[in-house]
């Protein structure tokens, strides 16, 4: 459960507090004065702060100042009524979190906080870099055994003792944010901020403002000056993850930041200064992106200092087991109660090749703990397509053939090895109907297949892999438009296996 304090010495704000965030997920704490709150927050240790600038006594800034010195790490938001620029700029230098107007728009606030207690739990995860499985106090861990694992632990140990940039590369749900988190929690900067920006979910138009901060007036609806997440990371780690959705006129002041730790806020002519480590992650190859000119080739020798490429779950399969054993204990402190597994099980979790990666396992092992209905995980209680799953390697490719072959299924998995019992056919379908009439009969061997999606999602791969993942002539090959590609790349979940965009 997260906590919350307010300070704030009127008992209107503390009453709208109170109802705006009744929920059996919040413990709401409230303080009237700057002094109460510093005196609770030793023992009360929440989760985030949100503090009233004007009142008697300590004021709000004060107040965060030495909130600061008592909790680096503690999110501050700062509200008043009474806002000016110099405020909100002194505010934002002091390390709030946010500074927010009042009256409140109540889904906004809502917003501000949730991100802000995520960021919180971003700060203070502990990360294990070793699997220690008989500790059940840490939220997350980066988990593993295997020999691809022990080369990423070692270089999170290299990285940790330097302020190197570093590249943190893998398909998507392998854990790059997690890797870029316990590289900051055992780095000299562990007591500073640590912010994660994920480039692509921001829109291209509203990135460089929420990186740099903007002055007043920078475009429309720029009606106050904003301090950037550089600022307000100073002398901590920021975490840009998919850095490859990165648009070009933001790459050029990142690599302006890596060379001199210098930048202006949009629209501004001032020179900002900031000390900020940055770690970089993408699940694309950005080689081939220089190579295309969609990357600045400097930009990606800055950032590459120390690359840490991430497995994938089908690469490292000696882990499966110990990931298992820890989402298990992980979703049962949750849910007040561990489930087991049967071996059949484990063997059918081990056997899958796991498109989603470590991502995907847990939300399996979610799904199954939700559905199983006995003490113990059966095969039954898994997804379809790992009842059937084989090891990866050994998951037959889509080929052409004038006979009727094995394809893959939606879920990536093999369908079953009937179709090679179908009638063989000495001659290629010479037409558009005879080669639906000889899916159909191959079809018919095959009960339960969603037959077009199945077909559909090989086709959309076949066609990328000879365009080598190039989706404008891929759609052109298929006759459809783009747009209606990238819902089918997005729909087969294809990014994964064939790592396009």
């Amino acid at each position: 459960m997260d906590k919350l304090l307010l300070i704030d010495d009127e008992a209107d704000v503390q009453y709208s507090f109170r109802r705006i965030f009744d929920s059996p997920d919040l413990e709401l704490h409230t303080a009237s004065s700057g002094e109460e709150g510093l005196k609770m927050i030793p023992k009360l240790r929440p989760d985030l702060v949100l503090s009233d600038i004007r009142m008697a006594g300590l004021n709000g800034l004060e107040t965060l100042r030495r909130i600061r010195q008592i909790d680096p790490k503690l999110p501050v938001i700062l509200m008043t009524a009474y806002g000016t620029t110099q405020t909100a700029i002194e505010a934002m230098k002091l390390g709030a979190y946010d500074y927010l107007l009042k009256p409140f728009d109540v889904p906004r606030l809502k917003q501000l906080v949730a991100n802000a207690l995520k960021a919180s739990k971003d700060m203070r995860q502990t990360v294990a870099l070793q699997p220690q499985l008989e500790q059940q106090d840490y939220d997350l861990g980066v988990i593993g055994r295997s020999e691809p694992m022990q080369e990423v632990f070692k270089l999170i140990g290299q990285l940790a003792a330097s302020d190197a940039t570093a590249l943190i590369t893998g398909e998507s749900g392998t854990g790059k944010e997690l890797v870029a988190r316990a590289i900051y929690q055992n780095s000299r900067r562990a007591k500073e901020p640590f912010v994660a920006i994920n480039c692509a979910a921001i829109p291209e138009n509203l990135l460089e403002s929420e990186l740099f901060g903007h002055e007043r007036g920078a475009f429309t609806g720029a009606t106050a000056q904003r301090i950037g997440r550089f600022e307000q990371c100073n002398r901590g780690t920021l975490f840009l993850d998919e850095i490859g959705d990165m648009a070009p006129a933001t790459q050029t002041k990142i690599l302006r930041v890596l060379q001199n730790g210098s930048f202006e806020r949009v629209g501004g002519n001032s020179t900002v200064q900031v000390d900020v480590r940055i770690i970089a992650a993408t699940n694309k190859p950005l080689e081939e992106a220089v190579a295309r000119k969609e990357f600045r080739e400097d930009l990606f020798y800055r950032l590459n200092v120390v690359r840490i490429q991430l497995p994938a779950l089908r690469d490292r399969r000696s882990d499966i087991r110990l990931l298992v054993d820890y989402f298990l204990r992980k979703i049962g402190a949750a849910s007040g109660g561990m489930k087991s597994i049967n071996e059949n099980t484990l063997i059918a979790l081990e056997a899958y090749s796991w498109p989603g990666n470590v991502r995907e396992l847990e939300n399996v092992l979610r799904r199954a703990v939700v559905v199983a209905k006995g003490p113990a995980i059966l095969p039954g209680d898994l997804p379809a397509e790992l009842h059937q799953s084989v090891p990866a390697k050994d998951v037959p490719k889509p080929v052409v053939s004038t006979a009727p072959v094995p394809m893959t299924a939606v879920a990536g998995t093999p369908l079953s090895s009937a179709a090679n019992e179908a009638p063989a056919t000495t001659e290629a379908p010479g037409d558009i109907p005879e080669l639906a009439r000889l899916l159909f009969r191959w079809a018919k061997t095959q009960p339960g297949l969603k037959v077009l999606p199945a077909v559909e999602r090989e086709l959309v791969i076949e066609a990328l892999r000879e365009t080598q993942g190039n989706q404008v002539r891929a759609a052109r090959l298929l006759g459809i438009t783009r747009a209606t590609l990238r819902k089918r790349v997005d729909k087969f979940g294809i990014r994964r296996e064939l790592n396009v965009t």
